[in-house]
């Protein structure tokens, strides 16, 4: 039970090294309640669009909506969010992710130093 970082997807889709991909392709297969923020949805379509094109990036989200449990931005999760942003001074989308890790108590997929810094949330990577 995790709650996934855009980060993640960017080593899953994009990495040269083999051996991250088979690490990315294992965590999906084994990890049998995936969760992502509807920002995620945001930053892959975005990023995926821009290396890809939109019809990848609409087939890419499709398959996110799919296989995780998409978290709306409710007013609880917008509120730990802009406390995380203030403490923190970092990026809304990552205060985002951070604050639906810590509402929903789970570790978050993440290298990005963004969240690994922060004592509120727990983070793990593959």
């Amino acid at each position: 039970m995790s709650v996934y970082d855009t980060r993640f997807f960017i080593e899953h889709y994009y990495s040269k090294d083999n051996e991250m991909l088979k690490r990315t392709t294992n965590a999906l297969r084994t990890d049998s309640n995936k969760v992502i923020s509807a920002i995620v949805i945001h930053e892959v379509y975005e990023l995926t669009m821009e290396k890809e094109g939109r019809e990848q990036a609409e087939l890419r989200t499709r398959l996110l909506e799919k296989d995780f449990k998409v978290i709306s931005v409710d007013a609880q999760i917008a509120k730990i969010s802009a406390k995380l942003r203030y403490k923190y001074k970092i990026p809304m989308a990552d205060s985002i992710i951070a604050a639906t890790a810590k509402s929903l108590k789970m570790a978050c997929v993440t290298d990005d130093q963004h969240l690994t810094q922060m004592k509120e949330i727990k983070t793990k990577w593959i």
